[in-house]
Formats: structure tokens, C-alpha cells, sequence
């Protein structure tokens, strides 16, 4: 698509923002004189058009932002492999209506078992209306993830990668691997472990390379279930990870070590698990007709911060972790969520001064927790004596419930909290999908503004109503008599006085317009 379609002037209220600047990173200049720069022809370019990336150019594009997300690859990958939405995205896609558009593709699942794949069901009561784990092929989801954010306007650019970039305090000039040269006024890398991106901006990430490898797929087997199981109880005590799960439609789910690699490079195949099994095994269960294999190490790093001036960092760019507990696409999509309605303000021009930096001290620590948990179960999953005689304390221990329900909330994402300062329990933790008047709470959420939930019916949003939605409701099953929720479903305030509302939306959402 010929860049000359997208030349429209920004709006006059853009202004250059706190964080750190081009000069903090070796290896950046400022672009050319103003006289001689490109006409600004996106609001925020994207590099990756994964789960992260599309999901945040939905995101932005709610508030009439100018997207451009680029897609090295040509086509969307092919192989069909499942991933888990866990409860808390699922509680994101109902809030933008998505939900119901993704469920027919999916296979609900109990919201057990995650933690080091200790053998647990899930507590009783989780505080959600999504309790359930969703399996889905990631092409599926990649696609109508793309979809949405097409349908709502953003432009995307398959075969099309950024080699190189400059900022200055107006804009980012992105060079294309063409050639190509655009210019934005933010650019985002959601373009993986390897982020081109993160290494251009000279972002250091550090963290533990791959010790070990696992392989694992999906593909039928030749013997029964019920063997199966009984061979897989007797190996599991001795080699972790390793399992064959029934995942549907006659396929497997199947993870065992991967032994000496010689070459991480060269993708796995069907006769490298057979070999695998049959080491560890003792047989190789018939397997056959893989759907998909892939191989995976136990590397685990961060960024050291997700924003350097006009270019920021998402999903795998700023994270890299081992999969297991499902949360790696959890959490890029969260990220996308938190980033994009902050983002949006900033380019509206109606953001507080610091609203951007909140991107960062919110979601930064949030990785570090799920790094932290899954260095935890990658050494439950060890054979040695002593990672075993934890595993076994821990697998008592998640009897009770209060433990039990601590790893299952982390693990899903239901349980994080940010720091909002001091106030009741529920300030900084996300809302789950009440009843209301006007049906659910998440039915509300569905174009990324911010929400007055009111249930004295004496308050207002006036000022700020261009930005928050007003519902005055006393019969909102709530137990506070009210409070604001952030675009991504946090909750920014709680109370019931008038002009301490006011401080927390000129706090959240900006000045009041009059």
C-alpha cells in the first residue's frame, strides 16, 4: 500500500513527554532538521503483528489513532499450534466484545493444574465469570486478533520489517528493509525474543540463557488411553516435563526432554520424538500425524526498561520466558491493554504528564513476578532429590486453599495489583464482569474509555465525559458505593466524594475541558 495515502497532519496537540531520550542510548541520533523531515504519516507504527501487536493496534485505533503495524513474515505461520487464553484475557476480550467471536474456535478446559503441572483442580469460587482456560490454535487467534484490528482501521504490512530507526523530539523515522522510509510519532516493537527493535535501541536483556530443552507437539497416537496414562504415571516420578494429554479430536499433547540438541536451530522432528520416548519411555506409544512440533529452551530475560523517548517495547520483546503455566501470550496481550489507551492519550494530547511512565512501573514488575514463578516450576520439574522433595512439600501444601487459590490467580493473571497507593483491596486490582442495569458490566467496556460505576447516583463525570462514561446505578453488585475504572478494567478510585473523583480523573484521564 503506497505510503502517500496516509500523509494527514497530526493533531496540534501533541507535545514531547518525560521518560527517557534519544541521547540516553548509544547509537541513536536525532533525525534531520524540521525542514527537512518527512511529513508525519502514522500516529504509532508497530513492528509484529502477533497476538501483542495486533492486539494493540486495536487498542489504539478505539481512539482514532493512526496505525501502521509491519509483519516480517508474508503469510501467518502455518503449523497448528494450541495456546491457553487464561482467565484474565479472557475477561479482556469480553470488555472489547470480542469473547464471543473467539469462543467457537476454542475448547473450554478446567482452570486447574497449572503450577509445575502439579495435579490440582481449580479452587472453588475463582472471581470470575471466565473461570475456565480457552485452547486455541494461535493461528486462530493471530488471525481474528488482525481481524479486529483491520475492522477498526489499522493498516497491516505482511513482508515488510523495520531495519533501522531514528528519534528525535517529533517523531521516529522507521527505514524498512526495503528501503522504505516512514515516519510516526511513536514506534512499539511487539516483534518477539529476538526484537530488532530492542537491540536497535541499544535496551539491554539480561537473564539466564536455555540449560535445558523440551520438545513438544500435538499428534495421534497408537495405543490406548489407559496405557498411556499408566506408563506416563510411572515415567513422570522419575523425567519432568513429560506428559501425553488428551487434547481432542483424537490428538495428543506430547512433552518430553529433548536430550542433546546439537543444532536449536533446526526444528524437531516426528522420528526426534519418537527416539525421545523411547529413551525415557521405553516406548515410543505409536506416535504419528503431528499437527504441529516445536521445541522450546528454558531461557528466561527482561528488558531493562520497556521505553526509551517515542519507541517502547511489548510482549516478547520485553520478555522472554519458558511456557510452562501458559502465560506467555497472557501477558503480551496484557501488555498491549495497558499500553494502548495510554498510548492513545498521549497522541490525543489530553494525557496526565506521567501517565506513559505508568506503563512501564506497571507492567515491568508484573513480568518480573511471572518470570520469577516459572524459574520456580521449571526447577519443580526437576528429577534431582531435592527440587522433588520441594515439589512434594508444595503439592501438600496446595491443599489449603488460600495457597491453592495464591498460585492459581497468579498464574491467570487474576490476581495482580498495582500500586495506586493506599486505599481498600479492590484499588489497583481489576474488576471482574458484574451485573448491572444494562446487563454486564463488560457490555459497557466495549470502546476502551474509562467508567464511573456510581451507585449513590449523586456524582459526575463533567469535563471529563469525552474520556469516561457515567453509569448511575444503586443496584450495581458492588460493595463499595462507588468507583472509576481505567480503560483496561483496573480500578483508579474508590469512594464516593465529589471532588476527590475529580482529583483522580484530572490524575487518570487529564485536565477537564471545562
Amino acid at each position: 500500500m503506497n505510503s502517500s495515502q496516509f500523509t494527514a497532519e497530526p493533531p496540534s496537540s501533541d507535545r514531547v513527554e518525560r521518560g527517557p531520550t534519544v541521547g540516553d542510548v548509544p547509537g541513536l541520533r536525532s533525525s534531520a532538521s524540521g525542514a527537512d523531515r518527512a511529513p508525519l504519516m502514522f500516529d504509532v507504527i508497530i513492528a509484529g503483528c502477533g497476538p501483542t501487536g495486533a492486539m494493540l493496534a486495536a487498542e489504539l485505533r478505539l481512539h482514532d489513532v493512526r496505525v501502521l503495524v509491519l509483519e516480517k513474515e508474508t503469510e501467518p505461520v502455518s503449523f497448528v499450534r494450541i495456546v491457553g487464553l487464561h482467565i484474565r484475557s479472557l475477561e479482556l476480550m469480553a470488555m472489547r466484545g470480542l469473547l464471543e467471536r473467539i469462543l467457537p474456535h476454542g475448547r473450554r478446559r478446567p482452570a486447574g493444574g497449572f503450577f509445575a503441572a502439579i495435579p490440582k483442580p481449580a479452587p472453588e469460587g475463582l472471581d470470575s465469570a471466565y473461570a475456565y482456560l480457552l485452547g486455541i490454535p494461535q493461528p486462530v487467534i493471530v488471525h481474528l486478533l488482525e481481524e479486529h484490528a483491520v475492522q477498526l482501521g489499522a493498516q497491516v504490512r505482511r513482508g515488510r520489517a523495520v531495519a533501522g530507526f531514528e528519534q528525535d523530539d517529533e517523531g521516529v523515522t522507521v527505514e524498512l528493509d526495503d528501503g522504505e522510509r516512514l515516519r510516526s510519532r511513536y514506534l512499539v516493537g511487539c516483534d518477539g525474543g529476538r526484537s530488532t527493535v530492542r537491540k536497535l535501541l541499544g535496551v539491554g536483556f539480561p537473564g539466564e540463557p536455555s540449560r535445558t530443552e523440551t520438545l513438544m507437539g500435538e499428534m495421534e497416537v497408537g495405543v490406548p488411553q489407559e496405557e498411556i496414562a499408566a506408563k506416563v504415571a510411572e515415567v513422570s516420578e522419575l523425567h519432568r516435563p513429560f506428559w501425553l494429554r488428551p487434547f481432542g479430536e483424537g490428538a495428543y499433547s506430547v512433552v518430553v526432554p529433548a536430550g542433546e540438541v546439537s543444532d536449536r536451530a533446526e526444528p524437531p522432528t516426528l522420528e526426534n520424538f519418537k527416539q525421545q520416548l523411547r529413551a525415557i519411555a521405553g516406548t515410543d506409544f505409536g506416535v504419528h500425524s503431528p499437527r504441529w512440533l516445536s521445541r522450546f529452551g528454558d531461557a528466561t530475560r527482561l528488558a531493562e526498561r520497556y521505553r526509551v523517548g517515542r519507541v517502547l517495547l511489548a510482549g516478547d520483546a520485553a520478555h522472554i520466558h519458558p511456557p510452562i503455566g501458559g502465560q506467555g501470550l497472557n501477558l503480551g496481550v496484557q501488555d498491549a491493554f495497558n499500553l494502548g489507551w495510554k498510548l492513545a492519550a498521549q497522541i490525543r494530547g489530553w494525557a496526565p504528564e506521567t501517565l506513559l511512565d505508568t506503563y512501564q512501573a506497571e507492567r515491568h514488575p508484573v513480568a518480573e513476578d511471572v518470570l520469577d514463578n516459572t524459574r520456580a516450576q521449571t526447577e519443580l520439574l526437576s528429577p534431582d532429590p531435592g527440587p522433588q522433595a520441594v515439589r512434594r512439600l508444595l503439592t501438600e501444601l496446595m491443599d489449603f486453599d488460600e495457597v491453592h487459590r495464591h498460585l492459581i490467580e497468579k498464574i491467570t493473571g487474576i490476581g495482580i495489583r498495582y500500586d495506586f497507593g493506599a486505599g481498600p483491596d479492590l484499588l489497583g486490582r481489576r474488576l471482574r464482569d458484574i451485573d448491572v442495569k444494562q446487563g454486564h458490566l463488560y457490555g459497557l467496556l466495549h470502546h476502551g474509555r474509562g467508567l464511573l460505576l456510581d451507585r449513590t447516583e449523586r456524582l459526575t463525570v463533567s469535563g471529563w465525559s469525552d474520556r469516561v462514561d457515567h453509569l448511575a446505578d444503586p443496584t450495581a453488585a458492588l460493595d463499595v458505593p462507588c468507583l472509576l475504572l481505567r480503560p483496561d478494567g483496573h480500578v483508579a478510585w474508590i469512594g464516593h466524594d465529589q471532588q476527590d473523583l475529580n482529583d483522580h480523573l484530572s490524575r487518570w484521564f487529564g485536565k477537564p475541558t471545562n
